[in-house]
């Protein structure tokens, strides 16, 4: 085992252990070097398991979280392959296992368990539509951490695997009784999302009610058995998530999803009153057809049967009063005519109208886009621009008190355009953008620009030559050409505010001088003028003049912090020659 204070690698202090499994042990450790606290986790001989296969295990585990980004999982750091050791330096989740949480308070208050499970739904909705799809398959409160700021983390992914099309059923049988579903124990085919959400179910069951499905009884009974306060809408969620019959639960992350945004739907008390409602609905249409309304019936129905099209529910979209009920009609038509882009490009319309993403409407947005599958399948083509055309509006528009927040949504889905075949071929310009995008909001999620490695060194990709490189990169192209100009105004805008924030980083910048930054910031100027602008057919006067005077006076404050920080960083060499 490790020693409390010994340097792993020459650069990992061990501080102490945090936590303990069957073959592994957890520890926090200091790279001291970059200042910045890792979790290693040490996998050990223990005797009695194939230690050649459990690694094989963990690199599996390894490269499969490599190719992850989404803020509800960690990242691998490093990996120190020793003697009879295996290390995995990984990310440091600062918090609380949750079934710890359950031996400290008991059952936990329903609202905090339908908002970490609609995390975890998220974030195994995310698993769920990679390529191949990624089943998690071990859910349960031991494996989801509670960080301070009310978010989940899940970890562990020892027994994750890629769902494989030609495969009829798992070659191992893994999981945690109590919460792994039936088909995990072999003999009723292979794991699949719907296992998933059995697991996740059980894993509800337990937070909600303190008792563990892998204890006496064994088994999960409706939750208000044991409290009878509890949403009858959440006991119905959850008794369809643990069907023993995989056909019988919800059959996606994305139906899922739904019900636990819409629970009290479900309750007892509200569907009495919707029955009401409707008795009452049904009683004045029969009055009125015994008295002779029956066009007016008729009328109603035809309206109703017209209004179920795509194209209604498109249109009658922008029109709604309330953004719910606008994304319920985008939500609607997407359900009748899943591949059109459609109603996902009037989504992001109806989104940027006021140039404004808001946490409200993502949070409706990651409803929408939960289950991309039929989209991508028929239509990938469309699939990459609408993905790309999401990854802008999070990078540049999301409107968060955390500024990273934007950058790192956003990086999810400038990876998902990245991976259509053939989005390079039929876009380079588009395909060049995405890509720098991508490195832009990886790198944006973390500290700072210019941060350092392991090694205490300064990681190239976060240098900032290469955020100078990139942006001088993307402000070359003219945006407003292939992009709308609102979008062009809104890049434009991010990167003088980029350089204003950072004209001291980028003046040390070997080989960068005043000139070129303000030559950069001179074009930009020019390419967002009115006279050039109003070329363009997205151009509208009455919404675009005032934000290009906005901008305008943002670049003029850059030119002007370029001056200050390049001026002050020759200063010491002019003074030597005086």
């Amino acid at each position: 085992m490790l020693e409390i204070g010994q340097l792993v690698d020459g650069k990992y202090k061990i501080l102490n252990k945090i936590g303990q499994g069957g073959m592994s042990v957890v520890y926090l450790a200091m790279n001291e070097k970059a200042n910045k606290q890792w979790a290693i986790k040490e996998v050990r001989k223990d005797g009695k398991q194939d230690f050649d296969v459990v690694k094989q295990g963990l690199v599996a585990e390894i490269d499969m979280l490599k190719r992850l980004n989404h803020p509800n999982l960690p990242s691998i750091i490093d990996i120190i392959d020793g003697d009879g050791t295996f290390l995995i330096v990984m990310d440091y989740i600062e918090g609380i296992p949750l079934d710890k949480k359950l031996k400290e308070s008991g059952p936990q208050d329903q609202n905090s368990v339908i908002e970490w499970s609609k995390q975890l739904c998220d974030v195994l909705g995310y698993l769920h539509s990679r390529r191949p799809p990624i089943i998690y398959r071990d859910m349960k409160p031991a494996n989801v951490m509670l960080k301070p700021d009310g978010s989940v983390t899940l970890i562990d992914f020892g027994t994750a695997r890629e769902f494989k099309d030609t495969s009829v059923a798992d070659t191992t049988c893994l999981g945690t009784r109590g919460y792994a579903a039936p088909e995990q124990f072999g003999g009723l085919g292979q794991t699949d999302a719907r296992t998933d959400i059995y697991c996740l179910g059980a894993t509800m069951y337990h937070l909600i009610t303190g008792h563990n499905p892998s204890e006496y009884p064994y088994e999960m009974y409706p939750i208000r058995q044991w409290n009878p306060l509890l949403s009858s809408g959440l006991e119905e969620i959850i008794l369809k998530c643990t069907q023993q019959n995989p056909a019988a639960r919800y059959q996606s992350c994305a139906e899922l999803m739904y019900a636990l945004e819409h629970y009290q739907e479900l309750d007892i008390e509200n569907k009495k009153v919707q029955n009401f409602k409707w008795k009452i609905f049904l009683s004045s249409v029969i009055i009125a057809a015994v008295m002779g309304a029956g066009a007016v019936t008729f009328s109603l129905l035809e309206s109703h049967e017209t209004a179920e099209t795509y194209e209604s529910y498109v249109i009658n979209a922008k029109n709604q009063a309330t953004a719910g009920e606008a994304f319920d009609s985008f939500s609607k038509a997407i359900a009748l005519s899943p591949d059109n882009k459609e109603a996902y490009n009037k989504m992001l319309d109806y989104v940027m109208d006021d140039t404004i993403f808001s946490e409200d409407e993502s949070k409706y947005v990651t409803e929408l886009t939960s289950n991309l599958d039929e989209f991508r399948k028929k239509a990938p083509d469309d699939y990459a621009d609408f993905c790309y055309d999401l990854g802008i509006n999070y990078y540049f528009c999301y409107d968060s008190q955390n500024e990273m927040e934007g950058p790192k949504k956003s990086a999810r889905w400038f990876e998902e355009a990245l991976g259509v075949d053939g989005f390079s071929k039929n876009d380079q310009n588009k395909y060049t953008r995405a890509k720098i995008m991508h490195t832009m909001a990886v790198n944006s999620s973390g500290e700072k620009w210019g941060r350092l490695d392991n090694q205490g060194n300064v990681d190239p990709e976060t240098s900032y030559e290469s955020y100078w490189n990139d942006i001088e990169t993307l402000t070359s192209m003219d945006l407003a050409d292939t992009e709308n100009v609102t979008v062009a105004l809104l890049i434009n805008q991010n990167f003088a505010n980029a350089i204003l924030s950072n004209a001291n980083e980028f003046a040390k910048v070997k080989g960068l001088d005043k000139e070129t930054v303000k030559a950069k910031l001179e074009d930009m100027k020019a390419k967002l003028s009115i006279e050039n602008l109003s070329r363009y057919p997205t151009y509208y006067a009455e919404t675009h003049d005032g934000k290009i005077r906005e901008v305008n006076a943002d670049i003029d404050k850059a030119m002007d912090a370029v001056e200050q920080a390049f001026n002050t960083k020759r200063q010491p060499a002019e003074e030597v020659e005086q």
